[in-house]
C-alpha cells in the first residue's frame, strides 16, 4: 500500500500532523498500537508552566524565550512557535473540541488532588482559575459518584480549604451507574460516562441541582465522567444543571483524553486518512539515507510504502524509547539518540527533582529530520515527545511541544513537495 505520508504514532503529535497534511491533499496512513499518552490527558494542553526554578510561569511566551538552544522550541524559533500558535484552537474546534485560554497568559486547573496547575487550554466545562490563591467560587459543593474509585473528594476540599474555600462533600447515584457497580473493576470514569447519556443526563443534572440548592453552594464540583464521545453530553449537563457546575479532571483513563482522542480520530478518517489501530510497526526498509517502507505486525509482509514518514512515537512511557542497563535506543530503526553514556546520570533518588531521562530523544537536525549512523535521514520526521532537549514533565511543556513539532513537520514536508513540484517541466508530468 502506497501513500504520501505514514505516521508512526496516532497519538496527539501523530493525528495532529495527519490532518494537516490530509487538508492540505495528502495521502496518509497512521499506525497506532491502541492507548496513546494522550488516554492519560487530564483536559489541559500546557505550553510552558515553570521556570527552572519550579515557579510558576504566568506568560508561558517569556517561558518560551528563557530554554536552552537544544530544546524543541529554541530549534522550532521564537518567530515559527508564533505563527503556528494560531493554528491549534481551530484545529481541536474542527474536531469538535472547544479549549479556552491563550499562549500570552496561563490560567490554573484544578486537579484531582486539589491543587492548581498552570496551563495553556483546557477544555470546556473543566473547573479554571485565573488566581490559585483566591479562585473566587464562594463556598463550594464537591459531588461525587457513589462507589466511584478514581475520585478523591477529601483531597479536593483539603486542597481547596488552603484557599480559604469552605466545602460539603456528597455522594450521587443513579440506577444506570449503580449497574456498573456489579464489579468494582467496572467503575471507571470512561464506563460512567457511556452510561450518562440522554434522559440519565437529565436526571442527573436535576439530581445536581437539588443538591446545590440544599447545600447552598454557590459552586459545585463533580467528577469528569460526562461526555466520553464528543462534547454534546457535557454542554447539555452544563446547561440543565441550575448552578455554578465545573467539572474536574480524574485520575486516568481521563475522559477527556479519551474524547480528544477519539475527535481527533474522527476527523482524520473524515479527511480520508487511514487510521490503522491496533497495529504496530516492527521495521522499516532504507535505501541509501531515505526510508522506502515500513512493515507492520498484522500487514505481514504487505509494506507500507511512502515519500516521507513521520515518528511520532513518544518516548519511554509509549515505548517510542526503550533501555537497557546501559543504553537507551530507539526500538524501529535503531535511530541516533542523544542521552548520557554515564548510566548512574540517568535519575536521582529524588523523584521529585529534574531526572535527566526525560530529556532523552532522537538526534534530530535542524528540520526535525532523525539521524541512523550519523547519517540524516532525508524524509524521515520526528514530532512529539520522542524529541530530545526538554523535560516535558518538569516544565510543563509536553503538550506544547507536542503540537508545533507535529504542525511544523506536517508544515516541512508540503513545503517541500510545493518546491519540488515547481522544479519540475511540463513533460515530467506524463
Amino acid at each position: 500500500m502506497r501513500y504520501d505520508t505514514v505516521i508512526i504514532g496516532g497519538g496527539l503529535a501523530g493525528l495532529t500532523a495527519g490532518i494537516e497534511l490530509l487538508k492540505r491533499g495528502q495521502k496518509v496512513a497512521a499506525v497506532s498500537t491502541g492507548q496513546s499518552a494522550l488516554h492519560f490527558n487530564s483536559g489541559s494542553l500546557d505550553l510552558m508552566g515553570r521556570s527552572k526554578t519550579g515557579r510558576d510561569i504566568i506568560n508561558p511566551l517569556q517561558g518560551i524565550m528563557s530554554v536552552g538552544e537544544q530544546h524543541p522550541y529554541a530549534r522550532l524559533g521564537f518567530p515559527r512557535i508564533q505563527r503556528l500558535l494560531p493554528r491549534i484552537k481551530p484545529l481541536f474546534e474542527e474536531a469538535g473540541i472547544t479549549l479556552n485560554g491563550t499562549a500570552d497568559r496561563n490560567h490554573f486547573r484544578l486537579t484531582p488532588l486539589g491543587m492548581f496547575k498552570p496551563a495553556w487550554l483546557t477544555m470546556a466545562g473543566l473547573a479554571t482559575t485565573d488566581n490559585p490563591d483566591n479562585p473566587g467560587w464562594g463556598r463550594c459543593l464537591i459531588i461525587n459518584i457513589a462507589g466511584f474509585i478514581d475520585y478523591y473528594p477529601q483531597f479536593l476540599a483539603n486542597g481547596l480549604a488552603k484557599t480559604g474555600i469552605e466545602c460539603d462533600i456528597r455522594n450521587l447515584s443513579h440506577p444506570a451507574i449503580e449497574y456498573l457497580r456489579k464489579s468494582s473493576t467496572e467503575m471507571r470514569a470512561t464506563n460512567i460516562a457511556r452510561v450518562i447519556r440522554g434522559e440519565v443526563i437529565d436526571q442527573i443534572a436535576k439530581s445536581v441541582s437539588k443538591m446545590a440548592k440544599e447545600s447552598g453552594a454557590d459552586t459545585v464540583l463533580m467528577p469528569s465522567v460526562v461526555g466520553v464521545f464528543s462534547e454534546t453530553p457535557l454542554r447539555r449537563m452544563l446547561e440543565l444543571a441550575q448552578c455554578n457546575l465545573k467539572f474536574v479532571g480524574t485520575m486516568p483513563m481521563s475522559v477527556s483524553g479519551m474524547r480528544t482522542q477519539m475527535c481527533l480520530r474522527r476527523l482524520f478518517e473524515h479527511l480520508g486518512g487511514t487510521y490503522l489501530l491496533g497495529d504496530s510497526v516492527r521495521c522499516g526498509k532504507f535505501s541509501g539515507n531515505r526510508l522506502t517502507e515500513v512493515y507492520t505486525t498484522n500487514l505481514g509482509d504487505m509494506p507500507l510504502q511512502a515519500e516521507t514518514f513521520i515518528l511520532a512515537s513518544g518516548s519511554f512511557i509509549s515505548h517510542g524509547l526503550e533501555a537497557d542497563p546501559e543504553h537507551v535506543y530507539e526500538p524501529l530503526f535503531g535511530l541516533d539518540v542523544d542521552a548520557d553514556s554515564n548510566r548512574p546520570q540517568w535519575s536521582h533518588m529524588n523523584i521529585y527533582t529534574s531526572q535527566q531521562y526525560m530529556s532523552f530523544g532522537v538526534r534530530t537536525d535542524d528540520r526535525f529530520r532523525v539521524s541512523r549512523n550519523g547519517q540524516t535521514v532525508s524524509n524521515l520526521f520526528a514530532a512529539g515527545s520522542i524529541l530530545s532537549g526538554s523535560n516535558a514533565v518538569k516544565e510543563e511543556s509536553g503538550a506544547g511541544i507536542t503540537l508545533l513539532t507535529a504542525l511544523n513537520a506536517a508544515d516541512t514536508i508540503c513545503n517541500c513537495n510545493e518546491t519540488k513540484t515547481q522544479k519540475l517541466q511540463p513533460s515530467e508530468y506524463y
